[in-house]
């Protein structure tokens, strides 16, 4: 019988912690009833009542604690994988006035788009040792970068910049062409071209300069993100809130669209993509979507790709936030098979580093795993410092007797932190450099970026 008590004592008591006013009294008043009835055990039922639910709410709490834990644990190995910049990203870009009218609402446009770790890529070229006289941007975009470059380096003799998008192109040709007028070195020239960067070579023996392709250049910049030009810009399918055509294409010159890839190529060639290049864990079910859209007249247009990604959302992964991450892959995917980006950036990668004179640097900003993979192992390869797997990867445990890694403390050059040695150069981000915390607080498009630099061997 005490043993029924002390079960109705613990129920009774372990509910008026969390019930309402009204409900409590009402347990208080069971509690009295049950001291009626046994009234010489209550005060020892009622004590050790109350323990029982001490110990299971410290459970509770040790529990909370421990996935707390868990979560900061979580994060500090991903401050771990990386290096935060120590800059403020206070840098800005001198405005120059045009001398086209015509240019103006595009430059008002360009000056909205804001390069990301621009204080950063500033630091990767100016403090090296080898004098920056000649510079490449393969991403030339609203010439943000290049801007800063051009102004910062009184002694650059050749400026060199391609871009795949006309758009965009045409902008930094109007600005780099006003900077080009005022830059103090009597015999500064600039070259810009309309092309992807995977033909970097080819594009270096236009140019009309002394030995340029056989001495080298002094730097490259690789800035793999999209413009805000780019994205806010319904007409290009590349942003998830805006409704348009299903393009996405970097280049318009090129054929394939990401409407073709939806209407008209294999079920699994398109959840091939969504797997390996969005990343989607849903990617069987979207696919599944997809080609019943394919039954109802296809998908031409942005918004219609959007519906049938809410579909299969569910409606408990956050809300509008949880539709929208899954978006955000999906058209990442969508685009990276559109452009070929991965394939592109492995070989140009390659050749950026063959155009590089000795002590030169290349320095990549990547904006999603995919990319930064890609950059981390391919500038391991380049330097030879280390062995690859059966599928190309390179193998972390048998690279500890092939490079060396050593800290650096160049007073000089105070970004570099850890750097990895090779036979034909040096990983000068050991880690990659990610935004200050004041960048990401006033550019969240720049929250994903992550910088690395490699350098050429001096001969």
């Amino acid at each position: 019988m005490a043993a029924k008590a002390k079960q109705m004592m613990q129920l009774v008591l372990s509910s008026s912690f969390t019930l309402p006013i009204s409900s409590r009294l009402a347990a208080v008043s069971a509690v009295r009833v049950l001291y009626n009835h046994y009234p010489t055990k209550s005060l020892a039922i009622v004590r050790s009542v109350c323990r029982s639910i001490s110990t299971d709410t410290n459970k509770k709490k040790t529990k909370k604690q421990q996935q707390q834990l868990k979560k900061k644990e979580k994060g500090l190995a991903k401050e771990k994988r990386r290096t935060r910049s120590l800059r403020d990203g206070d840098i800005e870009i001198e405005n120059v006035e045009e001398d086209d009218s015509s240019t103006s609402a595009m430059m008002q446009q360009s000056q909205s788009h804001i390069p990301v770790m621009l204080s950063e890529v500033l630091d990767v070229f100016s403090s090296n040792s080898k004098p920056l006289c000649s510079f490449v941007d393969c991403t030339l975009g609203a010439a943000g970068h290049a801007s800063a470059i051009i102004q910062s380096h009184p002694q650059l003799k050749l400026f060199i910049g391609m871009d795949v998008d006309p758009v965009a192109l045409q902008m930094a040709r109007s600005r780099i062409h006003a900077l080009s007028h005022s830059h103090p070195h009597p015999h500064f020239q600039a070259f810009t071209f309309l092309n992807n960067f995977r033909n970097i070579k080819s594009l270096l023996r236009q140019v009309d300069h002394p030995d340029l392709f056989s001495s080298g250049v002094d730097g490259i910049l690789m800035d793999l993100g999209m413009s805000s030009m780019q994205v806010n810009d319904p007409e290009r399918g590349f942003s998830v809130l805006a409704n348009g055509p299903l393009d996405m294409r970097m280049d318009p010159q090129s054929s394939l669209k990401a409407e073709d890839i939806l209407n008209c190529w294999p079920d699994s060639e398109v959840g091939r993509i969504l797997r390996d290049y969005g990343e989607e864990s849903n990617w069987r079910l979207l696919q599944n979507k997809i080609l019943q859209a394919r039954l109802q007249g296809g998908l031409h247009s942005t918004g219609e790709l959007v519906d049938v990604i809410r579909g299969v959302t569910p409606g408990t992964r956050g809300g509008r936030q949880g539709w929208v991450k899954t978006a955000t892959r999906v058209f990442q995917a969508l685009r990276i098979a559109v452009n070929d980006e991965l394939k592109t950036l492995e070989d140009s990668l390659y050749d950026c580093f063959d155009c590089l004179a000795p002590g030169g640097r290349l320095a990549v900003i990547s904006f999603h795993s995919l990319e930064d993979r890609i950059v981390k192992q391919t500038f391991l390869k380049i330097i030879d410092c280390s062995k690859e797997s059966g599928d190309g990867s390179v193998e972390e445990r048998d690279i500890g007797d092939l490079r060396k890694i050593k800290g650096d403390n160049n007073k000089k050059e105070l970004w570099i932190r850890q750097t990895i040695q090779g036979r034909n150069g040096t990983i000068l981000t050991k880690r990659p450099i990610t935004p200050s915390e004041k960048e990401e607080g006033f550019n969240r498009r720049s929250r994903s970026a992550k910088l690395r630099v490699i350098q050429k061997v001096c001969s």
